[in-house]
């Protein structure tokens, strides 16, 4: 008994200072690391507007719909960009119901856009990502969406071609990753065109 106490003693004091070091000490630096070096990022990547609202994550996608807004990726998470249920659909290329909701998002994508039904869609437009919430499409997609845009807010083609042409982003340090256009930026680009016109 004499020899268990020390040990006892010994183990609780290793538990006491691990606690304190592994979840104070560590998570506080942690936080202030990020705060200083990453403050943008270690705060969810927020979008603000003009007026100082936040108006989303430049890291997940939403839901827009209407003639004057580009388009995101479909969803699989919840019921549309629920980021409590992240996830992709889990179909595989085999699924009838994947490739029933794909023609589906195939004839309303052409609809929408005012297209025949000859004509090709890109597949970042009718397939989810794995996460359901990305925020991105790729520059054919965006570009396949200036006619309906400009039309539903009386802009000139060209100006809005400008815009998407503008919000490419490009491959992180140049091979990382495909060009992209983040949806929701490029929307509220659109609203503050329209707002100062």
């Amino acid at each position: 008994m004499k020899q268990l106490l020390p040990e006892l003693r010994s183990a609780l004091l290793a538990t006491l200072v691990l606690a304190v070091v592994c979840c104070g000490i560590y998570p506080l630096v942690v936080f202030g690391i990020g705060q200083l070096a990453f403050r943008d990022k270690a705060n969810g990547s927020l979008i603000v507007d003009r007026q100082g609202a936040v108006r989303g994550s430049q890291l997940l996608g939403q839901a827009f719909t209407g003639e004057r807004y580009f388009h995101p990726r479909p969803s699989a998470a919840g019921k549309g960009y629920d980021a409590a249920n992240s996830s992709g659909s889990n179909l595989g290329p085999t699924s009838q119901t994947l490739r029933d909701m794909i023609k589906e998002r195939i004839a309303a994508y052409r609809k929408e856009n005012g297209w025949k039904e000859t004509d090709s869609v890109p597949a970042d437009a009718v397939t989810a990502s794995g996460s359901g919430l990305d925020p991105h499409i790729s520059p054919e997609s965006a570009r396949l969406q200036i006619a309906r845009v400009a039309a539903a807010r009386g802009l000139a083609p060209t100006t809005v071609a400008e815009l998407v042409e503008r919000a490419v982003e490009w491959p992180q340090l140049g091979f990382l990753g495909e060009p992209r256009v983040n949806v929701l930026r490029l929307n509220l680009v659109l609203d503050a065109i329209n707002i100062s016109r």
